[in-house]
């Protein structure tokens, strides 16, 4: 009698060893990243065409992982995505990446092909890219609008959209008659546009591009790896970004890429005082992140504009004074000079809660909205100082800060540009002769206490 079960999987075998010598890449393959990182998109959905196993390393912690010395020793620049072979070869760069994992089909089956899948992948870096997030960020509330940059990117990311849809008048894809990797990164590079700022009168010019986007973010491929997309009903704003939580998701990952986390000089628990509070007496606001192309050296400075709190009596208390002998000294000598120097008569002190701790997911993505907003306020260092804090663990968290400043009423009705972040949070003025109050300011200036409960992870200054 045949052994029809041993032929079967004999022919299996045989079948597996032919594709295995016919491919660089059977062997399982290790991929470091974290959830939503865009830039790991282009390999994922890659693998779904060519069918090569990854395995995304499921513990793997942005911040943590990869600063650890076993993956520095891999990964020296400790950049994610970082794949790793079974037979221990590295390879980074998240277009590498996307074409090691890539059949010859998505590679381009001609040496003029295999040129024009490189040529998309760099057209994405050098021109969708930089014009993309310049427009994206500011929309999402991550980064101040440079008015005139953001001008320039969506006239950039027309141009683009527009040498797209004449040269999709005439084909299906973008290389050949096939789906290449060209086309997996240019639609992964396009994603942000169409997700928060391409609404239906923006794009409607441009059909050709659209019918392709779409067919592509259909297919089964795209599908597991990107969800359902849906294309925006109307460009956000950083005021509709704040309401929906948008920065917890896709976007949140963007901003981390240009910012590369926070510092961890900064987010630490076991701080160092001095690398908590800098020896400056007003930093300097933080310039958008260079994706090229825009530098702004050029463009006519912004006329200086009146200071909200101006109006307001000048009280006794010198703010800047406080703030560098809080840089300068440990919290048991600046908390009592606090006390000592604070104008009750002129100042007042407020405690705020962020509303929406059900929609807190990861971590730094928590850290990067108190970052976000430092940076909206940025006009308000010279009359006010806070302390923000970062409570509990990835999924399982929430924000709450002691702010001071001039005046007794809320300072964010002062200026619109203030106004972004400031209704995410429920405010509560505080009594200063309250001794709870004493137990709050002491707690949240120093980053050491009870917290009513509540588990520290990490904070911010804000000065």
């Amino acid at each position: 009698m045949i052994d029809r079960i041993g032929v079967w999987h004999r022919l299996q075998s045989r079948v597996w060893i032919t594709w295995c010598n016919t491919t660089s890449v059977c062997s399982l393959l290790k991929l470091y990243t974290y959830d939503n990182n865009w830039r790991a998109f282009k390999a994922l959905i890659a693998s779904q065409y060519s069918g090569v196993a990854i395995d995304v390393v499921k513990d793997f912690k942005l911040g943590e992982t990869n600063t650890r010395p076993d993956f520095l020793k891999k990964f020296p620049f400790g950049k994610v995505p970082a794949l790793e072979t079974k037979d221990g070869h590295h390879v980074i760069e998240s277009n590498a990446i996307a074409y090691y994992v890539s059949n010859d089909q998505l590679k381009g089956k001609t040496d003029l092909d295999k040129a024009h899948v490189i040529q998309w992948l760099s057209f994405v870096d050098n021109e969708v890219n930089p014009a993309a997030y310049t427009w994206v960020l500011p929309a999402l509330g991550a980064l101040n609008a440079n008015k005139q940059a953001v001008e320039r990117s969506k006239t950039d990311t027309k141009k683009i959209l527009t040498y797209l849809n004449d040269l999709l008048l005439s084909r299906t894809y973008l290389v050949g008659e096939r789906i290449t990797l060209a086309d997996i990164v240019v639609a992964v590079g396009l994603l942000p546009l169409y997700r928060y700022v391409l609404e239906p009168s923006i794009r409607s010019p441009y059909a050709n591009v659209n019918r392709w986007f779409t067919t592509l973010v259909n297919q089964p491929q795209f599908k597991k790896v990107l969800g359902d997309v849906k294309l925006c009903d109307k460009a956000v704003t950083p005021e509709s970004a704040r309401k929906y939580s948008i920065t917890h998701s896709f976007d949140a990952i963007i901003i981390c890429f240009y910012k590369l986390l926070a510092k961890k000089s900064e987010t630490s628990a076991k701080k160092d005082k001095k690398e908590k509070a800098p020896k400056q007496e007003k930093p300097k606001k933080e310039a958008a992140p260079d994706i090229g192309g825009d530098d702004d050296e050029d463009m006519p400075l912004e006329p200086k504009s009146k200071d909200p709190f101006e109006a307001y009596p000048k009280g006794t208390w010198v703010m800047d004074d406080f703030k560098r002998f809080y840089s300068n000294n440990p919290e048991e000598k600046s908390i009592p000079y606090f006390w000592e120097k604070f104008d009750a008569d002129h100042y007042s002190i407020w405690y705020c809660n962020y509303k929406y701790a059900d929609e807190l997911t990861l971590v730094f993505m928590s850290s990067n909205l108190i970052g976000g907003m430092y940076q909206r306020l940025d006009k308000m260092r010279k009359n006010a100082f806070g302390s923000m804090i970062l409570f509990g663990e990835d999924h399982k968290s929430n924000i709450g800060g002691i702010w001071v400043w001039k005046g007794h009423d809320l300072a964010f009705t002062l200026s619109t540009d203030w106004q972004v972040d400031y209704e995410s949070y429920e405010w509560k003025k505080l009594d200063p002769k309250d001794p709870k109050t004493k137990t709050m300011v002491k707690e949240y200036f120093s980053w050491e206490g009870d917290f009513d409960g509540k588990k520290f992870n990490q904070g911010k200054i804000f000065k």
